[in-house]
């Protein structure tokens, strides 16, 4: 009986290569695809040597939790994103700020969720990375 590899597995669920155009794609899609192809390959084998090394070095290393964890931590960045372009589009867009509802339905939360997902350490993000003043905001007393 043969066993599956946990690895090529992980390979295919998050590194997946893409699909042929078919048998009727014009040349250029095909060379499209070849080159996509080529780099999803690149990077699948790349990933793949990444975890097996790991699995063959590291003590108590599983891939499949710690591909999970990477994938929590990515969720984690992009929350954390999310929550500074809020900001931004709230406190340092001029002559005014977007809309709560057209930033709850680019965000796929409600107006409360908008209003509420972001506080002044984001805002103090925003300006940092930016250089830029909220414009809605009082500046602070000294």
């Amino acid at each position: 009986m043969a066993t599956r590899d946990i690895i090529t597995d992980l390979a295919d669920l998050t590194h997946p290569l893409p699909e042929h155009p078919g048998d009727s794609a014009g040349d250029d899609q095909l060379d499209g695809w070849s080159a996509l192809y080529s780099e999803a390959a690149d990077e699948r084998e790349a990933f793949e040597q990444k975890l097996r090394l790991c699995w063959e070095n590291e003590d108590d290393f599983d891939p499949l939790l710690a591909e999970i964890a990477a994938a929590r931590n990515a969720m984690l960045a992009a929350e954390a994103r999310m929550r500074v372009l809020i900001a931004y589009g709230r406190e340092f867009t001029r002559p005014r700020p977007y809309r709560l509802e057209d930033l709850a339905r680019a965000a796929g939360m409600s107006i409360s969720g908008v209003r509420t997902a972001y506080d002044d350490d984001e805002v103090a993000e925003v300006a940092r990375l930016t250089g830029a003043r909220p414009a809605r905001r009082p500046a602070e007393a000294p």
